[in-house]
């Protein structure tokens, strides 16, 4: 027995050891997460001079920017500031405009990838967070994994001075131990009214949709998407997530579409409560219940619109918290929802035959998602985790009865969620959740939001998911507002680190001054942008009154005779002489707008007039005004703007000037 084991020993000590080998990256800064917010913030680290590593578990950047949400949600543009606001400018100067709220996914993605180029940002493509590890409060690493093949041993390490959780889902903040919530508040616990529970009429079904798949009879079953819950007293908190969809480009052009055919898991049953909705209603036509926003070269950003639609309501429960196997299920069968839904449209008989014939002309475009199969491969979570530090943005930031000081970004979007549930409500089907609760005016986010409670980790940020209640977050959560809080955020880690700090122990001030003094993270000259509220800048003559509805800013300026002696003199704070192109907010749309206005540029030696016409200016869709250039000067530090009327009849609006520098 001892000769055996003796030779046993010796046959191993000649068998090849096999160690398994990881990859270690010291870095700076760690961005996790190559959404529009992640690209912002690696963009501006290394801009600021830190070592920083870009990590996306997928293989496309820009996350819903650059994946169909090409028709920007936005709400007031005053909001959008420093790189958000240059990278819609870049895209302005692609289709030959000064700025481009609407694009196509393929120049949203090209200009990211732009960004990252520029600044030399490393980037590592499909891998995903494993695990990390802590010591006294802060994250020393994260261990990183393939995706799909999450069980196995981490191959890459990467060790960071600060860390920022740019994913839609939190997953860095969750397993670095910060504290979150997933679902809705009840309306008590922040004060809140559209918090919780929400049986409201937007996005609803008409009273009368029986939701039984026999007609009248309860005991055949509910129709397919229907649950059969409760429902709970408005205001009540639960673990419900407002539902996901994609966004949807399509195109009609024969040379580059390509046709929608059935998918694999294709249930006709699934859209049994459109037939019932369009019969009820009466057919209408596409944008009844898709919403198609048109984008250039004959494409579409199509959103959910409607009682049903694209969004796959209640199925999307477990998505924020589970592994990433599961979350390939869920995106899996959104996927497969709404291709059936459009194959469904144009092909199934029971569909009215105009609506088949208007959904054949459409198809996946070729020059999209070449790398996808032309489908986005990034679904719309909405709202996922949503970190709780210590400061909770609500309601009441939102309607303006809470204004923070510690500011680092605005938002200015309707209070919004899409539905949670679709439910039976006194024998008629009902959808539960969606709430549009808008007029007020842009309010900034607190830096507080974005930083988790000391406590819990104190070196690292988060844009995305950040500390605000369930509806609070339906404002906050727009894609340009990402990009603001990514720069932020980086700005802040950037300081953390210089002055070796905790991110909760920076000099707010100091950050706040960086992100005015330096907006595009380049040293470059700020633009000077001077809005009618401003009581300094601004001087009136003639009787105005001020409006909230439209425009850009809390307000804007109306004279109700354009033939008055009326005038709003707009004075920039120009420090350094030079040329600017000089550019006036105009609300074409606006009732009863006279004709023609009057600008006139005072360069600080002499006066020139422009004027502008009504009838010749055109104005993007989702928005209500436009910037539009009056021309190029050389302007001293006495310049400044005048709005006036011609002496025609209707009304006068004068709301922003903005100069922006041409040296």
């Amino acid at each position: 027995m001892k000769e055996l084991l003796k030779r046993l020993l010796v046959m191993l000590a000649f068998i090849p050891c096999v160690t398994f080998s990881q990859t270690v990256k010291t870095v700076d800064i760690c961005v996790y997460g190559g959404s529009s917010a992640g690209v912002m913030a690696a963009y501006t680290a290394k801009k600021m001079g830190k070592s920083v590593l870009l990590i996306e578990p997928g293989k496309r950047l820009g996350g819903l920017t650059s994946g169909g949400l090409g028709y920007t949600d936005i709400g007031n543009k005053f909001a959008i500031s420093g790189l958000a606001l240059d990278y819609y400018r870049r895209l302005g100067k692609h289709y030959g405009k000064f700025e481009s709220w609407i694009f196509e996914p393929s120049v949203a993605e090209s200009l990211f990838k732009e960004y990252i180029k520029r600044a030399n940002v490393e980037v590592w493509y499909q891998l995903a967070l494993k695990d990390l590890k802590k010591d006294n409060g802060a994250i020393t690493e994260i261990s990183l994994v393939d995706p799909m093949n999450e069980t196995a041993t981490p191959t890459q390490i990467v060790r960071a001075k600060v860390y920022l959780d740019c994913t839609y889902e939190g997953d860095l903040l969750a397993k670095a131990g910060v504290s979150y919530t997933v679902g809705r508040e009840a309306n008590s616990l922040y004060g809140e009214t559209y918090n919780g529970v929400q049986l409201l009429n937007k996005h609803q079904f008409p009273d009368g949709i029986d939701p039984y798949k026999k007609p009248g009879d309860p005991s055949s079953g509910l129709v397919w998407g229907i649950s059969p819950a409760t429902l709970d007293p408005n205001g009540t908190g639960d673990k419900k997530v407002q539902a996901y969809n994609f966004r949807i480009c399509l195109t009609r052009d024969p040379a580059n579409r390509i046709p929608i055919e059935k998918p694999k898991d294709y249930v006709a049953d699934r859209y049994e409560l459109l037939l019932r909705y369009l019969n009820y209603r009466g057919a209408g036509d596409l944008n009844h219940f898709l919403k198609m926003d048109m984008m250039p070269n004959n494409k579409t950003d199509i959103n959910n619109n409607g009682p049903f639609s694209t969004d796959m309501i209640g199925m999307n429960y477990d998505y924020p918290e589970a592994n990433y196997a599961r979350r390939r299920e869920i995106t899996e069968q959104h996927t497969n929802y709404i291709k059936g839904l459009l194959y469904f449209i144009g092909n199934d008989p029971r569909m009215p035959e105009h609506h088949r014939k208007q959904m054949q002309e459409w198809g996946y475009p070729k020059d999209e998602y070449l790398e996808s199969g032309h489908w986005s491969p990034q679904m719309y979570v909405r709202e996922a985790r949503r970190m709780v530090g210590d400061y909770v943005m609500t309601q009441a930031n939102c309607q303006g009865r809470e204004v923070v000081t510690d500011g680092v970004g605005m938002a200015a979007y309707t209070m919004d969620s899409h539905n949670c549930q679709r439910v039976v409500v006194n024998g008629m089907v009902k959808n539960e959740g969606d709430v549009q609760i808008g007029g007020f005016g842009p309010y900034p986010i607190s830096y507080r939001s974005l930083i988790p409670k000391k406590a819990d980790c104190t070196n690292l940020l988060v844009p995305v998911c950040l500390s605000a209640s369930h509806i609070a977050y339906g404002s906050i959560r727009m894609e340009p507002v990402f990009m603001v809080l990514g720069q932020s955020s980086a700005i802040a880690a950037s300081m953390a680190i210089d002055t070796k700090n905790a991110v909760q122990d920076i000099d707010i001030k100091a950050l706040q001054n960086k992100i005015k003094m330096d907006p595009l993270a380049d040293g470059s000259t700020p633009e000077i942008f001077v809005d009618n509220a401003d009581p300094i800048a601004v001087k009136m003559k003639g009787d105005w009154k001020k409006e909230v509805r439209i425009g850009y800013g809390p307000d804007f300026l109306v004279a109700e005779n354009a033939g008055e002696l009326a005038s709003v003199r707009f004075n920039p704070a120009i420090k350094k002489e030079g040329k600017y192109s000089v550019y006036v907010y105009v609300l074409p749309k606006y009732p009863g707008l006279a004709a023609n206005t009057k600008v006139v540029v005072n360069d600080g030696k002499k006066e020139e007039v422009i004027q502008i016409n009504r009838d010749q200016l055109q104005v993007s869709g989702q928005t209500s005004g436009e910037w539009k250039k009056i021309g190029t000067f050389k302007l001293g530090k006495d310049a400044n703007v005048r709005i006036e009327g011609t002496g025609e009849p209707g009304k006068l609006v004068a709301d922003a000037v903005l100069f922006k520098p041409e040296f």
